[in-house]
C-alpha cells in the first residue's frame, strides 16, 4: 500500500470508530441505568421509576442497533485494508473477539428481547434479571474489546511462530496484560459519566422548557449524583493510567506532554503548539516542575522528551497533545458540574438554578467528546505502531489502490452521515419529551406474525388472532365448524 492508500485507511478506520465508539459508551451506562431503575421500581413500587425505565428503553434499544451496525464495518475493515494485520496478529485477536462474541453479545441478544417486550410476560423478577444480564452484557463486551486494544498497546504472552505470526503463550497475561486493568476501568467509568451527561442534560432541557414532573426531576437528581460521585474517580483512575502509560509507553506520554527534551522537574506544559520540524512546542505556557509531579509524583523527576526516539518512530505530537487537553477540559467541566450540583442540593435549589440548567443542558454531548478525544489520544498516541513496538502501521496494511480506499471511504461517510444521522436524530427527538405517567412500554402489545397463511387450528379451535389473507385456510374439520374465509377472522 502506497502512503496515499495508507492514509486514507488509516482515515477510514478512524472515521468508521468515532461513530462506533459512541454508541457503546451510550448502550453500557444505559443498561446499567435501566438496571438501576428498574431495582428502584421493585423495591419502592413508586411507578415513576417504571415510568422512567420504559422512556429510557426505547433511547437504549436505538444505541444498541447502531452500535451493532457500526460495530460490524470495522470488522471487514480488517480483511480488506488490513489484511496483513489481521494474519500476524488473527491467533491473539481471533479468539478475543470471538469470545466477545460467543459471551457478551450472545447474552445481550439473547435477554434484549425479553427486555425491550417482555415485562407482562415473564414478570416483574424474571424481566429484572433479563435487565440486569443486558447490563452484563454490555459491560463483558468492554471487557474483551478492551483486552484486545490494551494487548495491541501492552503486548504480553505470546511468541512468534515460524510464519512470523503473533501466537499466544499465555492467555491470561494476554488478556491482562499490563495497561489493561486502567483501560477497562477508565472506560466504563467514561460511558458512565457519558450516560448521566445526557440523561441529565435531557432533564435539565424539559426543566428549562417548564416540563419538568417528577420524571425529569429524578433524572437530573440521578445524573448529578453520578457525576458528583464518578467524576473523582475517573480523575483518580485516570492518574493511575497515565502513570502506566507513562511506565510502558513513553513515547506517547512525552507527545502528550508536548516534550522534545528530556528534563528533571519539567514543568506541565498548560498550551502551546509542537512543532515536529522543530522539535519544540511554540507559545508554550508552563508551570514550573508540574509535568514531573504529575508524572514521577517527585518534584525533581526526570520525564523523557522526543528527542529520545527516531524521528520516524514518534507519535504526531500536536495531535496527541490537543486531543489530551480537550479530554482533560471535559473531564474538569464535569468535575466542576459535578460539585455545583452538590452545592446547590444542599440549599434545595438543584432544580429551578436557571443558570446551572442551562449549563447542563450544553454539557448534554460532554462525555461523547470526551470518549472521542481520549480515543484519538489513545491511538494516535501508539502510532507509528499497530502493535506497539512490534509491527507498525505502514507494515499492517493490505495491497489496496489508493482509488479503491478512497471509494469506499466517501461511501461510508455518505451512507453512516445518512442512516447514523437519522438514528442519531430520532434519538433526540425521543429525548426532546419528557417522560409521561403511565409511560407506554414499547409496541407491539400481542405477538405479530408475518403476513402469509394463517396456521391451522389448535385444540379444534378456530383462530381468534388477526386476519390473514382471503380464502387463506379453513377451519378443523374434526371440530365441526363450517369453513369460512379467513378474511372474516381476526388480523394476525
Amino acid at each position: 500500500m502506497d502512503d496515499t492508500a495508507l492514509l486514507l485507511a488509516r482515515w477510514q478506520f478512524a472515521f468508521t470508530v468515532s461513530f462506533h465508539i459512541i454508541f457503546p459508551a451510550i448502550s453500557i451506562g444505559l443498561a446499567s441505568y435501566l438496571a438501576v431503575l428498574e431495582g428502584l421500581w421493585l423495591w419502592t413500587k413508586r411507578s415513576v421509576f417504571l415510568d422512567l425505565f420504559n422512556y429510557w428503553k426505547k433511547i437504549f434499544a436505538v444505541a444498541f442497533g447502531m452500535g451493532v451496525v457500526s460495530g460490524l464495518v470495522m470488522s471487514y475493515q480488517f480483511g480488506t485494508n488490513w489484511s496483513v494485520f489481521s494474519d500476524k496478529a488473527g491467533p491473539v485477536i481471533g479468539p478475543l473477539m470471538g469470545y466477545e462474541v460467543l459471551s457478551a453479545f450472545f447474552l445481550e441478544a439473547g435477554f434484549l428481547g425479553v427486555m425491550l417486550f417482555g415485562l407482562k410476560r415473564v414478570g416483574p423478577k424474571l424481566h429484572f434479571f433479563a435487565t440486569c444480564m443486558v447490563a452484563f452484557g454490555t459491560a463483558l463486551s468492554a471487557f474483551w474489546i478492551l483486552a484486545v486494544n490494551s494487548w495491541m498497546q501492552t503486548p504480553q504472552g505470546f511468541a512468534f511462530n515460524e510464519a512470523g505470526q503473533f501466537v499466544p503463550t499465555d492467555w491470561v497475561e494476554v488478556i491482562f496484560n499490563p495497561s489493561f486493568p486502567y483501560r477497562l476501568v477508565h472506560m466504563v467509568l467514561a460511558a458512565y459519566l457519558t450516560t448521566a451527561f445526557v440523561v441529565g442534560g435531557t432533564g435539565a432541557w424539559q426543566l428549562l422548557r417548564g416540563r419538568g414532573n417528577g420524571g425529569t426531576r429524578i433524572m437530573l437528581s440521578m445524573a448529578m449524583w453520578m457525576a458528583a460521585l464518578v467524576a473523582p474517580i475517573q480523575v483518580f483512575v485516570g492518574d493511575l493510567h497515565g502513570l502506566n502509560s507513562f511506565e510502558h509507553q513513553p513515547a506517547k506520554v512525552a507527545a502528550m506532554e508536548g516534550h522534545f527534551e528530556t528534563r528533571s522537574g519539567a514543568p506541565l506544559l498548560l498550551f502551546g503548539w509542537p512543532d515536529m520540524e522543530e522539535e519544540r512546542t511554540k507559545y508554550a505556557i508552563e508551570v514550573p516542575k508540574l509535568g514531573s509531579l504529575i508524572l514521577t509524583h517527585d518534584w525533581n523527576g526526570t520525564v523523557r522528551g522526543l528527542k529520545e526516539w527516531p524521528r520516524e518512530e514518534r507519535p504526531p505530537a500536536a495531535v496527541v497533545f490537543w486531543s489530551f487537553r480537550v479530554m482533560v477540559a471535559a473531564g474538569v467541566a464535569m468535575f466542576a458540574v459535578g460539585l455545583w450540583s452538590l452545592a446547590l442540593r444542599a440549599r434545595k435549589r438543584l432544580y429551578d438554578q436557571k443558570t446551572f440548567l442551562r449549563v447542563v443542558t450544553a454539557l448534554t454531548p460532554v462525555g461523547i467528546v470526551a470518549v472521542i478525544a481520549g480515543w484519538i489520544t489513545t491511538e494516535v498516541g501508539r502510532q507509528p505502531y499497530t502493535i506497539y513496538g512490534l509491527l507498525k502501521t505502514a507494515e499492517s496494511a493490505s495491497s489496496v489502490a489508493a482509488e479503491a480506499v478512497a471509494t469506499s471511504l466517501v461511501a461510508f461517510v455518505l451512507v453512516y452521515f445518512a442512516v447514523f444521522g437519522a438514528g442519531a436524530f430520532y434519538m433526540l427527538r425521543l429525548m426532546s419529551q419528557p417522560p409521561h405517567p403511565s409511560e407506554p412500554e414499547l409496541p407491539p402489545n400481542e405477538p405479530m406474525r408475518a403476513q402469509g397463511l394463517m396456521p391451522a387450528p389448535v385444540m379444534g379451535h378456530a383462530p381468534t388472532s388477526a386476519t390473514s389473507p382471503a380464502g387463506a385456510g379453513e377451519v378443523d374439520r374434526r371440530s365441526g365448524e363450517g369453513a369460512r374465509s379467513a378474511g372474516e377472522g381476526n388480523q394476525p
